[in-house]
Order: C-alpha cells, then structure tokens, then sequence
C-alpha cells in the first residue's frame, strides 16, 4: 500500500488563482493543479492508493470553515482515496473547543505551519494546542525548517521542537520536510533521539524552478541521498512516512527515488505506506 501522508489541494476557484501566486511567491513551479481531482489523477498515474490532504489556517476566521471542508473532501473518501487532515491557528480564541470539533469530525489530525502563522514552534501559543491535541488523541504535522516562499524565515528549527515536545510531553507529532527543510544537519544532530516522526515531502531531488532566473543551479539540490540514507538507519526506518507535497512535488517521481534507495523491500515498504497505515488505520486495498 502506498500513502501519501504530504499533500496540498484548494477547491477548484480557488486552486486557479492559488497555485499560479503560490509559484511567483516561491519562483518554483507546480506539478498539477493544486485541485482534488488532478490529485487524483496524480494518483492513478503514479500508484499510490491514498493521500492526506494538510489545509493550512492562515488567519484565525479560516478555521472553522477549512475544517468543514476538509470534512466535506473525507465524505468522499472511500470514492477518491483523499483523505483530509483539520487545521487550526494559534491565535483562534477557542482552540480547545474546535480541536474537539476535528476530532469528532474525523479528521484525525490536523496541520501546523508556522511560518506562515507567523509564529515560533515553541511559543506558548503552540504549546497549548500541542497539549489538547495531545489529550485527544489527534495526530500533528508541522512545516519544519525554512520554506521556499519565505526566504531566510524559519519558525521550526530542530531545537525548538526539542524545546516543545519536553515542554507538552508525550504526543503523536510528525516533522515535514525530513525534520526541517535545509536545517537537515541539526536535524541529524538533535532528532535522532527525539520522540518524533519525519515525512520525507520536499526533500528528494531538485526544485522545479520557475524559468525567471531566480535560483542559481546549485541553489536547486535538496537533501543527499547519503544524508537521507544515513537518517533512515540512525532514526530507525519505522518512524519515517512517505510524502511528496504535491502539487510542489510530483508523485510518480517522488516514488521513483525512494524505490531506488539502497533501502531493504521492508524498509522501503514500510516507508511508503506501511508505517502510515498502522497510524491511520485506512481500509486495506
């Protein structure tokens, strides 16, 4: 079973006018519309069998509509293979009430990102929704390290997220991004005994770059196979999840580069979509 657990989508208005500022923003291009159906055609094409949608609040009126959408992408969940996680800001008044909302919406988990929130990962604002999330069982991914939208911003370096999880405790937390986007040394340095999980989304490979002239060729590389390797075995394979955040990486590709690792057939399968399965419990395919 392949799972993507790292993907982005909009509805389909939204996603035309989105997507196409969304590039100039990052001088990168996307692989697909950014809507549930080129995901899903995405999917088809490359093989993956499920997808988990992350919506992002980037103010606090969005929330509550976002989390009613992403409910209203899971109705058709058993159709499409796409399924949505909730969201939720730091400065929304009644966060206890509406993480409960998520929870008995479905949601099972929700996303964070904070550079767009405009917020440090350990700032008390985020602490207390990492304990209620905590206290109800929902699942948190978080952007981590720098984003390619904000250069020079980081609001998730691995320190801060040492610094949250011994502050909040035990609870079930999932770092994009190979634990922080070009902070992938201190990563390596101070994860690795963390108690955290890492997506492999937007790690792999080279950027897809806008023809603007922006990024020189050696700004394109992304994390090192060897690094990542190196990650895999230190860390421990079962607490890595495959992810592609499509629309900014493409599937098929994506795959492709984790299939030719010099990784065993259970750590690969494990990677792809066997470790996410025992987290989210999808029905066999």
């Amino acid at each position: 079973m392949i799972i993507d657990i790292h993907t982005h989508t909009f509805p389909d208005k939204l996603a035309a006018t989105t997507i196409p500022k969304l590039e100039v923003m990052s001088h990168t291009r996307a692989y697909i519309d950014g809507t549930n159906g080129g995901l899903k055609a995405s999917m088809e094409k490359a093989g993956v069998d499920y997808s988990v949608v992350l919506p992002v609040a980037t103010n606090a009126r969005q929330v509550q509509h976002v989390n009613d959408s992403s409910e209203r992408i899971n109705e058709r969940f058993d159709e499409t293979g796409i399924f949505s996680f909730g969201c939720i800001h730091p400065d929304y008044a009644d966060y206890r009430a509406e993480l409960a909302r998520v929870q008995e919406l479905g949601l099972k988990g929700i996303k964070l990102h904070p550079v767009y929130q405009d917020v440090n990962f350990d700032d008390p604002r985020i602490l207390r929704i990492l304990d209620r999330a905590a206290e109800l069982g929902l699942i948190v991914i978080t952007h981590a390290g720098y984003d390619v939208g904000f250069p020079g911003r980081v609001r998730v370096t691995p320190a801060m997220v040492c610094h949250a999880v011994k502050e909040v405790g035990p609870l079930t937390l999932i770092l994009a991004h190979m634990g922080g986007w070009r902070n992938w040394d201190e990563a390596e340095q101070l994860l690795a005994d963390a108690p955290v999980y890492l997506d492999t989304s937007y790690s792999l490979g080279n950027l897809n770059p806008l023809d603007d002239g922006y990024y020189k060729p050696e700004d394109l590389p992304m994390l090192s196979q060897e690094q990542f390797l190196r990650m895999v075995h230190s860390f421990g394979p079962e607490r890595f999840f495959f992810g592609t955040d499509s629309p900014w990486g493409d599937q098929a590709e994506n795959l492709a580069r984790i299939r030719s690792l010099s990784l065993t057939q259970e750590e690969k399968d494990g990677i792809l979509g066997g470790n996410a399965q025992k987290l989210l419990n999808f029905p066999e395919k």
